[in-house]
């Protein structure tokens, strides 16, 4: 998802959570504008140094204590609890757990498959009901893990956007990696135009969309997939089996509300399979799938 505006916008870029990053506020202050967006930036850069599983931070503590008792603080015993509501929505498909299996599968470009035998072994040390939980005490068993990286961009998409609205009354829009929301309509009543990308062509639009409330979320493996012996395996793997979901969509964006709703609508839909836009019918949520 790219945003996409032919105006004289205040703009920001930066990059956070290995996503580029835009802030486009409609406002000839630019002053105004710059404020905006380093108050963004700060945000996205707390929210990713504070969860990032690549660098110090309370996932990695509490991933490296695995089989011992860790208190958390309440933000994070929220994303936990968000994430138990994840799990159990899901019926397991979501599981913030299933983040051993990368152990198994590389999906920077350059992986393949990994030996069967593999992802069965790790299948003993992912799923959230071997986790111990109780607000705000938590327990891995020994050798699991955790990752806020299903719902992380998301949350901090709505964070920012929330801090930012203190800085200005001015229509906003930010977008952390083509998960976005905006503040409202623009100034002259007008929508946000952003081009959805095609799944087929990395880089070209396949289309444009415009909304004036609410967020978007994308879920897909455009970036992230490996290929073997000509089957394409998508980066969203089913927790329950640790292999790919079956006849997943390509990609799925969905409007909703607030981008965490919106990217787990988008989530679940993919992991769904065949049966996604079923689903999506069945949530009665603008939404746009691709296979």
């Amino acid at each position: 998802m790219r945003s996409a505006t032919d105006r004289q916008d205040v703009t920001t870029h930066f990059k956070a959570m290995a996503s580029p990053c835009l802030v486009l506020v409609d406002t000839t202050d630019a002053a105004v504008g710059a404020t905006v967006g380093e108050v963004v930036k700060t945000e996205a850069m707390r929210v990713e140094e504070k969860y990032s599983r690549y660098r110090p931070s309370i996932v990695t503590s509490i991933n490296e204590n695995a089989g011992d008792v860790i208190e958390v603080d309440p933000e994070t015993a929220d994303l936990l609890d968000y994430a138990v509501s994840c799990y159990e929505l899901s019926e397991g498909r979501f599981d913030i757990t299933s983040g051993a299996l990368r152990r198994a599968w590389s999906f920077d470009g350059s992986g393949k498959p990994p030996d069967p035998q593999r992802v069965t072994e790790l299948l003993a040390v992912v799923g959230w009901h071997r986790v111990q939980w109780n607000r705000p005490r938590l327990r891995l068993a020994a050798g699991m893990e955790i990752d806020f990286g299903g719902i992380g961009k998301e949350y901090a998409v709505d964070r920012a956007l929330l801090l930012a609205q203190k800085c200005t009354d001015a229509p906003l829009l930010i977008n952390f990696g083509g998960d976005l929301r905006v503040s409202g309509p623009r100034h002259d009543g007008s929508g946000w135009r952003v081009a959805i990308e095609d799944v087929e062509h990395v880089g070209n639009s396949a289309g444009l969309l415009e909304f004036s409330n609410g967020a978007l979320a994308t879920s897909g493996d455009t970036y992230r997939h490996v290929m073997g012996e000509g089957v394409r395996y998508g980066h969203v793997l089913d927790p329950r089996t640790g292999w790919p979901i079956a006849e997943a969509p390509r990609s799925v964006t969905v409007h909703a509300a607030t981008c965490t709703e919106a990217g787990l609508l988008a989530k679940l839909a993919l992991l769904r399979g065949a049966g996604a836009e079923e689903f999506l019918q069945a949530e009665q949520v603008r939404a746009w799938c691709f296979r």
